[in-house]
């Protein structure tokens, strides 16, 4: 069984085909099928299947993941053990447009700063979608805003709350009671289904029998904010991405007498045997980071509570 064989094999089921393997790794699509057979002879079965046309994993394949994960990185750490200290590479962090723009920026530029050999692959998508990449090996890290969770192979680290606001414009009502009459015509602004705190709201809407609006879905916060501030109807989000706005008076946040559920922000690492300088070095600043933040959460837990009474 060569190195090359599970790199291959790992490329394909990160990828979901020959084809984007042979693209990534620089082979002809028959060195890689070369390589996949040369593992099935050794493991004495098939490791993939087409369903549909679909390139699907057996379940023997499925069984190989964690065992070829564990091998590749211990070959990964024997390669660097002259350079253990060094923190260089690739690494690919999936998060939440949410948390990408409202927490991630300094830190991502602050860690291209101080580790400038490391290159940083950062990907946008809902937390299901980020943590499935993980699992599947596509990143390294993922972030979720999600309520309290308690992920299995998953080295977690739940990092602090994210006050979700309602939010409206200028011209709108001055309290969430009036978007709940009958008679309203207005929209829940959102964005795209799987998104953890447009569940939490849609939940208790379905569990309270609130029913009084449409909802329209947009493709990104941005534009979510934009539409709200034209006064067609009000979003659910979290205040860290609205702070700008509300304290330029572009948007305000509406007052409410509702019970939310919490909402907490994730930082996902796959257990692994070892971990490269790279991912420990970005684990270690983002907790540095959110420990700053933590600092000022009471006075902006202040600010909403005033907001939401007033």
């Amino acid at each position: 069984m060569e190195i090359r064989h599970l790199i291959t094999f790992q490329a394909i089921v990160e990828i979901g085909s020959y084809t984007g393997a042979a693209t990534k790794l620089g082979y002809t699509q028959s060195t890689l099928t070369s390589h996949i057979q040369a593992l099935e002879r050794e493991i004495d079965g098939e490791l993939f299947t087409y369903i549909n046309r679909n390139l699907q994993l057996t379940h023997l394949g499925r069984e190989l993941i964690p065992l070829a994960e564990d091998l590749l990185s211990t070959h990964e750490q024997i390669k660097n053990m002259r350079s253990t200290n060094q923190v260089k590479g690739v690494l690919k962090v999936a998060a939440p447009e949410s948390l990408t723009i409202s927490r991630l920026g300094p830190i991502i530029r602050e860690y291209s700063l101080k580790y400038p050999n490391v290159k940083l692959i950062l990907t946008n998508g809902t937390c299901g979608q980020n943590q499935i990449d993980l699992m599947s090996g596509r990143v390294d890290v993922a972030f979720m805003v999600y309520p309290e969770i308690k992920p299995e192979k998953c080295i977690h680290y739940s990092l602090i709350e994210e006050k979700i606001v309602l939010v409206n414009g200028n011209s709108g009502p001055a309290h969430f009671d009036e978007y709940k009459k009958n008679n309203t015509n207005h929209y829940f602004i959102t964005n795209e289904e799987g998104c953890s705190y447009r569940s939490m709201f849609e939940r208790y809407l379905l569990k309270h029998g609130v029913h009084n609006f449409q909802t329209m879905e947009l493709w990104s916060i941005e534009a979510i904010k934009q539409i709200v501030m034209s006064g067609l109807g009000f979003s659910a989000l979290p205040y860290m991405t609205v702070k700008e706005d509300v304290e330029n008076g572009n948007l305000k946040v509406l007052p409410h007498s509702e019970k939310f559920e919490p909402i907490y922000s994730h930082m996902l690492i796959k257990k692994k045997k070892w971990l490269s300088p790279a991912i420990e070095a970005f684990v270690e600043l983002v907790i540095n980071s959110i420990s700053e933040t933590d600092k000022d959460m009471f006075v902006q837990d202040q600010e909403i509570e005033l907001i939401k009474q007033s």
